[in-house]
């Protein structure tokens, strides 16, 4: 049978609506798997206890209320004694007001005192879904003030708190008396009952309505129930928004710095803007202070992040360590701006006040630090760039001088359709200034068109022709300063033409083969171009040039815009793939003929210097997600002797892996001009899952060039760069990493030899 009960003179508030959106706040704003709803076991031990018994859920038997201010009944057996005003529920009672919904094996009220005494399997199920149990809730008449004991709160994100008991005051707060809280799942994937990887337990914990914050006394953090961090003073806002306290600190060893303990504290400033703040203690090294700003705003984002320190320097050429102590710091920045659909402003900088910083403590391994900013406007056939850039070298041979600056490059672009020959025609606009503090200056301006037009031939070859035009005007002067001659040009004021026309034909064959589609494509090409005055041209954006299967095929081979390969030549090549549910191969290779005897302009050793080119080409086998693997190479077109050899593995599934890599340069030329030296090279790295949750990881770099290749270098043909190995525990709540690496080589103050990593986070959990 059910009733509707009792009209109040007062609107309540439940007590497990406040209780419950306050409680979740000690839940991470990541959502945790969804947790079983259901009661705790009464625990004599007097712990709070996070595990779930097999009882029946909330239910909604009651009927619906009419107004805000009613309780509806449902319950197998009712008794009211109208000279005690006292009414009791028995069986199966279900109980709701305003959106709460409550249910327990017995429910007493006394309507003079306004008391509610739940017992038995009780369950309190609030709007946003999170609910909470109980063996014995002692309620108001409005369901908002009481005590509950051995209370369990499971949050509709998954996160529960226990606690021995709890208590809701009037003015709104609530006590929690020997509590404890997990993001983590109780059960496994089987519905039994497990231990969750970690918990935070407290002698209490308090809401403070008033200042809308939760306390802790006697914090700490359990993992795998072993008490391991202690969390003196912890509390945070009680709300699902990130708060301001200590995060999880980061523990290394290294032989540069000694132990090493970073301990961050976030500050948030606003819902748009926070600071972090870690300060970094060394055993064998000055401290250091590390800061991020990051803020989000009406159009963009940006964060400034840097470290900063004071302490001596070793300088990179192993000379004797400079005894007076410097101030020593990086600083980073990056961030984008969108004003509207079609304009936006990207930018980053970087840099260092020293070439030996960012590997003494570890923060990046780059040897060049760039800094760049652009302001595009995007339309629909238009483009408009307006860029800059600078280098800070952390090089030991190079001068910082000889660096380019470059500001403005200004590129714009516009196309539109061809009205006579039904092509795409393009207009490109560019400018470019190079500025160096010790070392050539040099201004590029030019102009051109591009006209190109694909079409299908009743054979089903495909065909695409190409015209373009352009001329520059170059400025430079101090051309002197360049080492390399070829770089160089000739100092004040150049002009060049550059006209080109390109013919380039494929013819797809399409058949089934070995229960699959093959398709082979025979393709060629055909390129003129006049005679050009490359070499009276200042050369910055066109170096380090190596033929490979991706330029093969370009109309101009060489990269950037101030080299354009001249004379007449025609590429031949041969394309095939195979495809079959779950597999696929696909190669290529290629070769190029020069029409004309004129001497080249590329480098030696980069298989374009003679009149027929060196053979390249590429073949990529993949094998669902389990198995990827590229080859790229160069033949000598005389001996057909590896010019070029690099392979790229990734093999296994997500938790068991293995990556490799090798690659090896034989140029076979005797100047080292234009950085083209030989170099062999092997990398590896990988996973193995050794149990459900626990893995091996490691990689390694081992520099496998002999003097004979390179007679500058002082390997021996293996000598190792760089290696780590470690050990990682992984499941959906919590993560922890222990890694060894080694270094073996010096940089500077960087030392090689061994450091030590140790990395814990707690997923679900934000501090």
């Amino acid at each position: 049978m059910s009733w509707a009960l009792f009209r109040q003179t007062r609107r309540a508030q439940p007590l497990w609506l406040v209780t419950a959106s306050s409680i979740a706040l000690l839940a991470s704003p990541v959502a945790a798997q969804q947790a079983a709803e259901s009661p705790p076991a009464q625990d004599v031990s007097g712990e709070p206890d996070l595990q779930t018994p097999d009882i029946a859920p909330v239910t909604t038997d009651a009927p619906a209320i009419a107004a805000e201010d009613q309780v509806g009944f449902a319950a197998d057996n009712l008794n009211y004694d109208s000279e005690t005003e006292v009414v009791v529920a028995e069986g199966n009672v279900a109980m709701n007001r305003e959106a709460i919904s409550m249910r327990a094996d017995k429910v007493t009220w006394n309507r003079k005192s306004g008391q509610v005494f739940a017992e038995g399997n009780v369950a309190i199920k609030n709007p946003e879904g999170d609910t909470a149990y109980g063996d014995r809730i002692e309620l108001t008449d409005s369901l908002r003030d009481g005590v509950v004991e051995n209370l369990l709160v499971v949050l509709d994100n998954g996160s529960r708190m226990a606690a021995i008991k709890g208590t809701r005051f009037e003015n709104g707060n609530i006590e929690l008396e020997n509590a404890a809280y997990t993001a983590c799942p109780v059960e496994d994937a089987d519905g039994c009952p497990k231990n969750p990887s970690w918990q935070i337990r407290a002698v209490r914990v308090t809401y403070d309505r008033a200042q809308n914050k939760i306390r802790y006394k006697g914090a700490r953090v359990e993992i795998f129930g072993l008490p391991l961090i202690p969390l003196p003073g912890l509390s945070h806002p009680a709300n699902s928004e990130a708060g301001s306290g200590i995060l999880v600190p980061e523990i290394r060893l290294d032989r540069s710095n000694g132990f090493e303990i970073a301990l961050p504290y976030y500050l948030r400033l606003a819902p748009d803007r926070d600071i972090t703040i870690t300060p970094h203690l060394y055993t064998g090294a000055a401290p250091m202070l590390e800061g991020e700003f990051r803020a989000l705003t009406d159009i963009g984002s940006f964060r400034i992040n840097g470290y900063a320190t004071y302490g001596s320097l070793v300088p990179l050429t192993g000379e004797d360590p400079d005894s007076r102590k410097r101030f020593r710091g990086y600083l980073e920045s990056a961030g984008k701006f969108q004003f509207d659909p079609r304009w936006s402003l990207t930018y980053s900088g970087r840099i260092a006040t020293d070439r030996t910083f960012m590997r003494r403590y570890d923060i990046s391994r780059d040897d060049r630090l760039r800094s760049t900013f652009e302001l595009e406007r995007i339309g629909g056939n238009s483009y408009l760039s307006i860029a800059g850039w600078a280098t800070q070298t952390l090089r030991r041979n190079d001068e910082q001088g000889q660096q380019p600056i470059a500001l403005p490059i200004i590129d714009y672009r516009q196309r539109f359709a061809d009205p006579l020959l039904g092509g795409q025609v393009e207009l490109q606009l560019n400018t470019l200034a190079i500025g160096r503090t010790a070392g050539q200056d040099t201004q590029r301006a030019f102009a051109g068109a591009r006209w190109d037009l694909h079409g299908l031939t009743r054979l089903g070859q495909e065909v695409t022709l190409t015209a373009l035009v352009r001329g520059d005007v170059y400025h430079s002067d101090e051309n002197l300063l360049t080492a390399i001659p070829g770089y160089r040009g000739k100092s004040g004021w150049q002009a060049r033409g550059i006209a080109a026309v390109a013919a380039d034909m494929r013819w797809p064959f399409v058949g089934e083969f070995a229960g699959g589609t093959q398709t082979l494509t025979p393709r060629v090409q055909l390129v003129a171009t006049p005679p050009l005055k490359n070499l009276d041209i200042p050369n910055e954006d066109s170096r380090a040039f190596d033929l490979e299967d991706s330029n093969l095929f370009a109309i101009n081979r060489f990269n950037g815009y101030d080299r354009f390969e001249d004379g007449a030549r025609i590429t031949y090549g041969v394309e095939w793939n195979y495809s079959r549910p779950g597999f696929n191969i696909s190669s290529s290779v290629g070769q190029s003929y020069r029409l004309s005897d004129k001497p080249a302009l590329f480098p030696d050793g980069t298989g374009l210097t003679s009149r027929t080119s060196d053979i390249v080409g590429r073949t990529t086998i993949a094998y669902r997600d389990f198995l990827r693997l590229t080859h790229r190479y160069r033949l000598d077109k005389d001996n057909f002797a590896i010019r070029r050899n690099e392979f790229d593995a990734t093999i296994g599934s997500r938790s068991t892996y293995a990556v490799l890599g090798y690659s090896r340069l034989n140029r076979d030329i005797l100047l080292l001009g234009e950085e083209l030296q030989d170099r062999e090279e092997a990398r590896v790295g990988g996973r193995v899952k050794v149990a459900q949750y626990w893995s091996v990881f490691g990689s390694a770099i081992v520099d496998l060039t002999e003097r004979s290749d390179d007679p500058l270098s002082t390997a021996d043909g293996f000598e190792p760069i760089r290696h780590r190995l470690g050990l990682a525990y992984d499941d959906d709540c919590l993560s922890i990493a222990l890694t060894w690496r080694r270094d073996y080589a010096d940089t500077g103050d960087a030392r090689r030899g061994n450091s030590f990593s140790f990395r814990v986070a707690f997923r679900n959990l934000g501090f």
